[in-house]
């Protein structure tokens, strides 16, 4: 939210809160989390991203999601902290998006 770190986190803290676990939204807000974290708490930050590459599936894993996710691998590029490297590794090994045709695109 435009170097507004907190009211960032507060406000995706509160729509991961309202939201059932698992699911696309989850998975927005928890990614907007980490995007928030990932300045100052890095460890953190990775460690949510990769809990919502645990928790969903991903054909179930919308474009948004992705866009975040690479988002959040460019904010800890240059941080060496726990879970970074899995995440990356998580990440490379991402299968292509499913399309609404359930084919993977190339």
């Amino acid at each position: 939210m435009l170097g507004r770190t907190e009211q960032a986190r507060a406000r995706a803290e509160a729509s991961t809160a309202a939201c059932t676990t698992g699911t696309p939204g989850w998975a927005a807000a928890t990614l907007v989390l980490a995007q928030a974290e990932a300045s100052d708490q890095p460890s953190d930050a990775a460690q949510r991203a990769l809990d919502v590459l645990d928790r969903v599936q991903p054909s179930r894993l919308r474009a948004t999601a992705r866009t975040r996710l690479e988002r959040l691998e460019g904010l800890l590029a240059a941080r060496p902290a726990e879970y970074v490297a899995d995440l990356r590794e998580r990440l490379r090994t991402l299968p292509a998006p499913v399309e609404a045709s359930r084919a993977a695109s190339a």
